[in-house]
């Protein structure tokens, strides 16, 4: 349950903890949710007459590493406040030499190479509350909101900032970065970028009939694909420095673009229809 007078939100931003800071009017909520406690607060405010709430994915602070986040909570947070469209931005590691530092690019399929990640809502298991889901097989086939990605694209280009169209986000469990001869493997498969925060947002966004997008920002060439020291943590915090103000602004303009949330027609949309779930949706 939502524990501050809120008002509603239409879209959700799952980013780095200084994106809230350009909204109108921001307010603070704290939420509860039967799967515990979401990163942190919800954000809510608007953004180019769009309702939004933003939440920080590791929490003010950093203070969460991508395989302790509680994936299930962030996204059941921002349904219970009104989100039905989630835009999920992320840094990432290239594998391909011309995805190097600064490429954006937007993905429309993943590989989950997670290892203990709890990655569904619908496991039978009793919750805290004493709800208890059925078993759900949900269809995956393609793990990004075509409208979501059509509008991120279109904002990058209104930026001059072209963006690769498509391509595979290979999530890994984290927190360490791979291995050359893993990072050599994932290029060989002939997937395009890699991340630790990827997965099971996406899945989990589309159990709860939520549109998600992701927007991978490059901020090094992983292991493999150079002949170097490897991944740094320091030059991929710079990298990603270098490049968050364009970022912002890209991710503010697909918040604008996105269509109106009764108006969605993508299959995101009808993820569950004709499943019984066993638990009321919030």
């Amino acid at each position: 349950m939502v524990n501050a007078e809120t008002g509603t939100a239409e879209i959700g931003v799952i980013g780095g903890s200084g994106f809230y800071s350009f909204l109108e009017d921001v307010t603070e909520v704290t939420v509860d949710t039967p799967y515990g406690a979401p990163s942190d607060s919800l954000f809510l405010g608007e953004l180019a007459g769009r309702r939004v709430a933003f939440l920080p994915r590791h929490g003010r602070g950093h203070h969460l590493p991508p395989h302790r986040i509680n994936y299930r909570a962030n996204l059941w947070a921002l349904r219970s406040v009104g989100v039905r469209q989630v835009l999920g931005p992320c840094a990432v590691g290239g594998l391909r030499p011309e995805y190097g530092p600064g490429t954006l690019l937007v993905p429309d399929q993943m590989v989950d190479r997670t290892k203990a990640r709890t990655q569904t809502f619908y496991d039978g298991v009793p919750r805290a509350d004493g709800a208890e889901s059925n078993v759900v097989h949900l269809g995956f086939s393609d793990p990004y909101c075509p409208e979501g990605r059509k509008a991120a694209l279109a904002a990058a280009r209104g930026r001059d900032w072209e963006p690769v169209d498509g391509g595979t986000l290979v999530v890994v469990e984290g927190p360490r970065f791979s291995t050359r001869a893993e990072s050599r493997w994932h290029a060989a498969m002939g997937w395009s970028v890699v991340g630790m925060t990827g997965h099971p947002e996406a899945v989990l966004a589309r159990e709860l009939e939520l549109c998600y997008t992701t927007l991978t920002l490059v901020t090094d060439l992983d292991a493999g694909a150079e002949a170097g020291e490897g991944v740094n943590h320091t030059e991929v915090l710079e990298v990603f420095a270098a490049n968050v103000d364009r970022l912002r602004t890209v991710l503010f303009d697909a918040v604008a673009a996105l269509p109106a949330n009764e108006d969605r027609a993508c299959v995101c949309h009808h993820a569950l229809d004709g499943i019984d779930t066993g638990i009321e949706l919030p």
